[in-house]
């Protein structure tokens, strides 16, 4: 679910720019229903309908103000997004305004005729979460007997109908030994990518428990992460990772590679916590946030035009100045490839700006 960015080499525009940062992505909750139970779901969804979602002419006119704030694309995400009905309705508006759209969903509810209207509708790519290879392992996580077997029918008619498809797997203790696997079962389907999402401890995954690896299984993940995307061509993507950004060129300079965007793709021009800078979630009440993990009211679109909540929300402000970031993540040399998961700063250490709970490395700078 990614475009080469319009952006100078050396990363997007700095946290304190002259100007309001383009909005690049929007993950967009057009519904919170869900038909699954997920154990980590940050939304704890149900299969029931929400009240208050955005109505279909509410969508379509907030879809008409994203052009303001840059070209982002759009990621249709729920809860299950196909639970929608007029989900085709407004990818195909988003379309005729000039934005991509792709979708994330569980794969469970993909028949051949929703195939065919996803890829009808211009939705470029679909994310199909699968974190096992496995069955038994993945239907536990999910909360439904078959889930695993219905995801991969879900795949096979969005292969058939010729949409573009990507793996996410979801980052636990549990799955952390099969991960070799996970490649394996994602590669032999014909994923286009395989992007790992470190877990964020809120919602249903506050109650994981153990099941959250600690600050140097992180790091190990992500070095292993770094040397097993030498081994295939299939695009690989760290995401609720910011550190591997960090580690990538801890890496690259230890083996002398230059960190550009023909050798690391997207990783070479990004930012980790992209949260406010490039990046804001949309909940399906309206309500703008950093990011769908980090719970903050930063304004809502039914009260205040989006493009304008983009621009002057404070707690959008405070996220562009690194300044403000404190402990160690406000002395890091880093930070302006990294800038820590501010979600896991908030349900972990109280505030978003704190530093990141899940991060080994220590600054050159000291206190």
């Amino acid at each position: 679910m990614n475009q080469k960015p319009k952006t100078h080499p050396g990363g997007p525009p700095g946290p304190v720019a002259d100007r309001t940062p383009d909005l690049r992505l929007i993950a967009w909750e057009i519904t919170r229903s869900c038909n699954l139970a997920c154990k980590h779901c940050r939304a704890e969804a149900h299969p029931e309908p929400y009240s208050g979602e955005l109505d279909t002419a509410e969508a379509k006119a907030l879809i008409e103000t994203f052009p303001e704030t840059g070209s982002p694309i759009i990621i249709l995400t729920g809860g299950e997004p196909l639970m929608r009905k007029d989900v085709f309705e407004l990818a195909v508006h988003a379309k005729s305004k000039g934005l991509r759209c792709v979708m994330a969903t569980n794969g469970t509810l993909v028949t051949e005729e929703t195939a065919a209207r996803i890829r009808d509708a211009g939705i470029e790519r679909c994310s199909i979460s699968i974190d096992a290879p496995n069955s038994r392992d993945h239907d536990e996580f999910r909360g439904l007997t078959g889930a695993f077997e219905a995801s991969l029918r879900g795949i096979e008619q969005l292969k058939a109908a010729g949409v573009e498809f990507q793996i996410n797997t979801t980052v636990t203790r549990h799955n952390l030994s099969r991960f070799k696997d996970i490649f394996l079962l994602a590669q032999g389907l014909g994923a286009a990518a395989w992007h790992i999402f470190l877990l964020v401890p809120t919602g249903r995954a506050a109650e994981l428990g153990a099941e959250i690896i600690s600050a140097q299984e992180y790091e190990s993940v992500l070095n292993w992460f770094y040397d097993f995307r030498k081994t295939t061509d299939m695009q690989l993507k760290a995401t609720c990772a910011p550190h591997y950004h960090r580690i990538l060129r801890q890496r690259a300079k230890q083996e002398g590679i230059k960190v550009d965007f023909q050798t690391f793709g997207l990783d070479a021009v990004s930012r980790g916590c992209l949260g406010g800078t490039g990046f804001c979630f949309i909940s399906h009440v309206g309500q703008v946030q950093p990011c769908g993990y980090l719970e903050l009211d930063c304004g809502n679109v039914r009260q205040t035009p989006f493009p304008e909540i983009w621009k002057n929300s404070r707690q959008f402000l405070e996220l562009r100045n690194p300044k403000l970031y404190r402990g160690k993540c406000g002395r890091c040399e880093y930070e302006r490839v990294c800038g820590g998961c501010r979600a896991r700063a908030q349900t972990m250490r109280g505030h978003y700006l704190e530093e990141e709970p899940l991060c080994s490395y220590e600054p050159r700078k000291k206190a």
